[in-house]
């Protein structure tokens, strides 16, 4: 294969507008897919739903993100070098406002599709937005955890990370529902977790001090809005021995959390489909390629799994394309 230099590979797809990288390799239209980060197992199920599209519709994938889920700087990097190599993009940002310029910016050109999280005023000009119904599903886990509760009782929320839309959402969605059950009050909501599972435990261990009271904690229950939230959570409260005094509904899939539900350590925890997830937003660009319509909200799905349902052929089915 000849090497080209990269600034003629750049000027050359700026001059075309971005709109031809496929006949500049292999002839096949390129979709890159940028997620948050690629170590969780979320994300490498994200990547088995775009390859499968790929493999599908016989597109070229290219799945790549920054090393932390809190590097926005590299992530509109990648946003800005896969623009010129690709024929459209498949983001999932980081923030919901630092990414919207480099996306406008990029979608003058060719498609964008937003997955996961949302982006700021970008109804305009990406091309869809692929991902949970985030509000409804921090009310999902609301109503699972005013049933556990009996509909009474204190709680806390341990949020995610500040400019991350998708918890954001969830958070806002818990809020709004719990609100309906007038025998819960919300103490605690200030919270970050952080983008890391250990920062995660170790907010999680500091608010679990602070609300201690004898041999337990002043709340009866907890939220926490996305994988790594929860997993520091349920650590923290096996560290200090309260895990099952305590209850406990999350938000994603993690064995440890299968493991946790069984005994009784967690009440539920609100899946989403991210398989589904990664193969409709590369159909979505695809098609946006063509010219063809496409809707400009694509809800993938939110499911609650509890301690009974774990048995079930469909939860099961689920939980498979989520664990390693």
């Amino acid at each position: 294969m000849k090497s080209t230099p990269i600034l003629a590979l750049a000027v050359a797809a700026l001059l075309c507008g971005g709109c031809n990288n496929k006949s500049a390799g292999t002839g096949k239209t390129r979709v890159a897919v940028i997620p948050k980060g690629t170590t969780h197992i979320y994300w490498k199920s994200v990547e088995a739903g775009a390859k499968k599209a790929a493999d599908e519709l016989g597109v070229e994938v290219t799945f790549i993100g920054p090393q932390k889920e809190d590097d926005r700087s590299q992530q509109i990097d990648l946003v800005k070098n896969q623009s010129l190599q690709n024929d459209a993009i498949v983001l999932a940002p980081l923030d919901a406002v630092a990414l919207r310029d480099v996306v406008k910016e990029v979608s003058a050109k060719k498609p964008v599709v937003i997955i996961d999280s949302s982006l700021a005023d970008s109804e305009g000009f990406i091309a869809s937005y692929v991902a949970t119904d985030n509000r409804e599903g921090g009310r999902i886990a609301a109503r699972a955890l005013s049933e556990s509760l009996g509909g009474k009782g204190k709680v806390t929320v341990m949020r995610y990370m500040q400019g991350s839309a998708s918890t954001e959402q969830r958070e806002e969605g818990f809020f709004e529902e719990i609100k309906k059950s007038p025998g819960i009050e919300v103490v605690s909501s200030e919270q970050y977790a952080g983008a890391t599972a250990s920062q995660a435990q170790d907010t999680a261990t500091n608010l679990l001090t602070r609300l201690a009271e004898g041999d337990g904690l002043s709340v009866q229950g907890i939220f926490t809005s996305n994988q790594t939230s929860t997993y520091g959570m349920l650590q923290a409260l096996r560290g200090k021995n309260l895990a099952g005094k305590v209850k406990l509904v999350g938000f994603d899939c993690d064995a440890t959390f299968i493991d946790a539900l069984k005994k009784g350590e967690m009440q539920g925890s609100v899946l989403q489909d991210p398989l589904n997830m990664g193969y409709l937003s590369v159909k979505t660009a695809v098609a946006k390629l063509k010219g063809e319509k496409v809707e400009a909200t694509v809800d993938t799905g939110a499911t609650l799994i509890t301690p009974t349902n774990l048995e079930d052929p469909k939860i099961s089915a689920l939980i498979k394309t989520q664990l390693p």
